[in-house]
């Protein structure tokens, strides 16, 4: 588990480390399948010399867009780390030719809705998703 104690290149973590097992897990996974692809989607956010959170493509994009996904540790919430790897991971799209960035919260996740609207995103619809339930999706042009 990513957990306590010093990370890679001298970089620390929160004391409850930064997501539960399961949760990255399922970053490992994205991260292998985005690796396998040859894609650069997937960085750790980091202050202060401590890794805060993770976030990046849920997929390898495609030739136009790409979906985000984010988590800062609990610990660490709140201190404005989401709204900025949102502005870097659209920046990182533009670069990489993209023009779109989506990406899908809970219905009450007010924290996480607030750093995509800091970051430009407008909200494009609600859906039920059959893992995570009611989500509201969310729509940044890059152009």
């Amino acid at each position: 588990m990513l957990g306590q104690g010093p990370g890679r290149a001298g970089l620390t973590l929160p004391p409850d480390g930064v997501d539960t097992p399961e949760n990255l897990g399922v970053v490992r996974a994205i991260r292998s399948r985005l690796a396998l692809a040859g894609v650069q989607g997937s960085w750790m956010m980091v202050a202060d010399g401590e890794v805060v959170g993770l976030c990046g493509y849920l997929r390898p994009p495609g030739d136009t867009e790409a979906e985000i996904g984010y988590g800062v540790a609990p610990r660490r919430r709140r201190l404005g780390h989401a709204s900025r790897a949102v502005a870097a991971m659209a920046s990182a799209a533009r670069s990489a030719g993209l023009t779109a960035l989506t990406a899908r919260t809970a219905p009450a996740n007010a924290p996480s809705q607030k750093a995509l609207l800091a970051n430009g995103f407008v909200e494009i619809g609600r859906a039920v998703d059959p893992e995570d339930g009611e989500v509201v999706a969310w729509r940044l042009e890059l152009r």
